[in-house]
């Protein structure tokens, strides 16, 4: 009988929570700015994280904050290892999540069609 929620999946859970709360307040880079943490992928090891994040600002710079978080991650780590009781702390790599944007650019389309057929 497989287990429902891996002890990697709690794991990356309370990762994900414990960066929101350090990013929102530890972090005084300002190019990282408005960034929302979307998932994180542990390996099967806990050794390596990938952070998905979105980025919530207006000029929406992205590469920059991007480059913020990623000069950050081993302030980040270390602050980590402090709030965990984990064995190793992951190695962090902070990606772009596009899922928010292709879904606005879908409903989009969607309610385009929705329009268009209504003529």
């Amino acid at each position: 009988m497989p287990k429902e929620f891996s002890r990697t999946k709690r794991v990356a859970a309370q990762v994900q929570r414990e960066l929101a709360q350090l990013i929102q307040f530890e972090v005084k880079d300002p190019r990282v700015g408005m960034v929302t943490i979307s998932a994180v992928e542990l390996s099967r090891d806990l050794s390596y994280a990938k952070v998905y994040v979105t980025v919530l600002s207006v000029d929406d710079d992205i590469e920059k904050a991007l480059e913020g978080l990623n000069k950050a991650a081993g302030f980040l780590r270390r602050e980590l290892g402090k709030r965990l009781s984990i064995r190793v702390t992951p190695q962090l790599t902070f990606l772009y999540d596009a899922s928010v944007e292709n879904g606005a650019n879908l409903s989009a389309l969607i309610d385009k069609a929705i329009a268009g057929s209504d003529n």
